[in-house]
């Protein structure tokens, strides 16, 4: 799979996202903010792994009905890595 620059942007703003937890931890500020931040990092996550599981699937259900085959085992396995993934 070719990783597009949208989910390379995600990644990105999760690392800013990261980053600016440590500085909150460093600053000592308070565990309310801290824990929302972090959830928000982790919401952040989530949303890089739909899209990432979202376009590869498109991208095998394509290969699949232009080889003539059945893409059904291709969206169980999605669902089944989404359902890891949490």
């Amino acid at each position: 799979m070719k990783y597009d620059d949208d989910v390379k942007k995600r990644l990105k703003r999760v690392e800013g996202q990261i980053r600016g937890v440590l500085k909150m931890m460093e600053e000592e500020q308070d565990c309310k903010d801290v824990v929302s931040q972090i959830s928000a990092v982790r919401s952040a996550a989530d949303k890089a792994i739909a899209y990432i599981v979202a376009v590869n699937l498109e991208q095998c259900i394509l290969e699949e009905m232009e080889a003539g085959r059945d893409s059904s085992k291709m969206v169980k396995q999605a669902v089944e890595l989404l359902v890891k993934s949490r």
